[in-house]
């Protein structure tokens, strides 16, 4: 690896292709899922000897609901199974881990075991791993709207007094700085609803690499990339 390569604090992958992945080999689309699981292991593990201090992954979107009752039903299945691996990863790795997203729609088992990872990692120093799971930027707009109108409701704030900052700490991801770079995997050129408001001022790269064959290489070429943005000029706050 090039020692002069200024690493992204912040990366923000959109985890795109398990299923075409799968579907090119013969194979059902849940394989591919199980395949790109193991990728985001291989990543997390492969971004912190980087230098990488944050990674999100979109895992599961607020509008993934609407697929097969079947593959949904695998992906859950697969997410329970996620949740142990995603542990032990943590214990072995000191990895903080952070679930985004609305976590009142999904089962209470998966919630708990969301609670229990959470937990667990909180005052672990490695790598600063959130996983998106039924989430959605707009729906994470409004839950921060609603809880803001609350406030207002009670007395606790004025309207006037709403800034940005505010408005952050309400957001899923408070606390979080803002991706420096997102990566989106298998040609697909679009945001699809991740990360509306902390996409502000983020590079973009693009693959066409399907997400189980994404690798440290093709990890590598993305910073190379980002290193090549001028990121001087256009309102970027300061680095």
């Amino acid at each position: 690896m090039d020692d002069t390569l200024k690493m992204p604090r912040h990366v923000a992958i959109i985890l795109d292709g398990n299923g075409r992945w799968a579907r090119a080999k013969g194979m059902p689309r849940n394989y591919g899922h199980a395949q790109g699981a193991k990728t985001v292991e291989t990543i997390c593990e492969e971004a912190y000897r980087m230098g990488i201090q944050y990674l999100t992954v979109y895992a599961f979107s607020t509008e993934n609901w609407g697929r097969p009752q079947d593959e949904v039903d695998a992906l859950m299945k697969l997410l329970r199974s996620y949740m142990k691996t995603c542990l032990k990863t943590a214990e072995k790795n000191r990895m903080c881990v952070r679930v985004l997203g609305d976590k009142s729609g999904l089962d209470e088992d998966i919630r708990i075991r969301i609670r229990e990872l959470e937990e667990a990692t909180r005052e672990n120093d490695g790598l600063h791993f959130q996983i998106a799971i039924n989430y959605g930027g707009r729906d994470e707009l409004v839950r921060a709207v609603q809880r803001l109108a609350e406030k207002a409701e009670a007395g606790t704030i004025r309207p006037e007094q709403i800034t940005e900052d505010i408005l952050e700490s309400m957001l899923d991801t408070a606390g979080i700085p803002d991706p420096d770079l997102l990566i989106r995997t298998c040609n697909e050129q679009r945001i699809s609803n991740f990360l509306l408001w902390q996409l502000a001022y983020t590079e973009f790269y693009f693959t066409p690499v399907a997400w189980p064959d994404f690798t440290k290489e093709e990890l590598l070429r993305a910073v190379e990339a980002y290193n090549h943005r001028d990121r001087k000029y256009g309102g970027l706050k300061e680095e």
